[in-house]
């Protein structure tokens, strides 16, 4: 912009704190998220996670193994699975979380195979205030994993704590930059 100082900002330009998902104030019972990306799980993702937890169950890993297995060639390892869903709800779920407080009724409900895409969606199912944390909320959702067919393969119910929207505990913590503002 022609006149503008270096270092300078416009009156009419607003800054924009970080942030991203939601906060207890943002949850209604009854609402469903259908989270917005997709995950599709490599032969390599699923080996390195087979490996790196020290699970030895060779239909994860050894293809002429698993196709003596009634499914016929390898599946992912369920661990992996339900981490990815678990992930790809978080943008919705727990993106302002404080801690999980406990996942019920995990049920793997169709097999997942290397190259299926995941993709997960959630239902709040109840909500309270913290007893004991001012500052945070107590959300329980019903969670769903559906691959690209729309073949259910996992579910739960996870309760999380999340930050209320006036929490100072996630704000403020962008660096302010040593040469000045944009």
């Amino acid at each position: 912009m022609i006149g503008l100082i270096v270092g300078e900002q416009e009156p009419h330009v607003t800054v924009h704190e970080p942030s991203i998902g939601r906060y207890y104030e943002d949850f209604t019972i009854g609402d469903v998220y259908q989270h917005p990306m997709g995950r599709t799980i490599g032969e390599s993702d699923n080996t390195w996670f087979t490996l790196l937890t020290m699970n030895t169950n060779q239909n994860h890993f050894n293809a002429h193994f698993a196709a003596k297995a009634p499914t016929g060639k390898i599946i992912v390892n369920s661990g992996l699975s339900v981490a990815i869903v678990l992930g790809l709800s978080v943008i919705d779920v727990s993106q302002t979380a404080i801690m999980n407080l406990g996942w019920d009724g995990i049920k793997l409900t169709h097999p997942v195979f290397v190259g299926d895409t995941l993709y997960a969606e959630s239902k709040v199912t109840g909500k309270r205030e913290s007893k004991s944390r001012p500052y945070a909320g107590i959300v329980t959702c019903y969670t769903r994993g559906l691959n690209q067919d729309g073949d259910e393969v996992m579910s739960w119910t996870r309760t999380v704590m999340v930050y209320k929207r006036d929490a100072p505990h996630d704000k403020g913590y962008f660096p302010q930059a040593k040469t000045g503002p944009l």
